[in-house]
């Protein structure tokens, strides 16, 4: 079973190519995402690898985190598993109806 990845303090300047090109020396690459901020289109700073097996993403931890990419000490670890949250939940107040 695939097991997701969370790599912290990457570069502004890494692309997902090579994110995929240094994880791939662990196994199976099955995806490689930067999250970038939706306003600027600027990496945030993070993004996520998804290993095809548990022993792969064993060995990718263990390889890379603190392995230094583009200038930067990368921090990688197992992602948790957190619902995304709702951007629409209704909680967005606006002073309607507090008269």
């Amino acid at each position: 079973m695939a097991k997701k990845l969370y790599v912290g303090n990457l570069s502004y300047n890494t692309s997902e190519d090579g994110l995929r090109n240094l994880f791939v020396n662990f196994g199976n690459v099955v995806s490689a995402k930067i999250v970038f901020d939706r306003d600027t289109g600027n990496s945030k700073g993070f993004g996520f690898v998804e290993m095809s097996t548990d022993e792969e993403a064993g060995a990718a931890i263990a390889g890379t985190n603190g392995h230094e990419l583009d200038g930067r000490q990368l921090r990688v670890n197992e992602a948790m598993d957190k619902p995304r949250r709702d951007r629409d939940s209704g909680n967005g107040g606006g002073g309607y109806g507090r008269w």
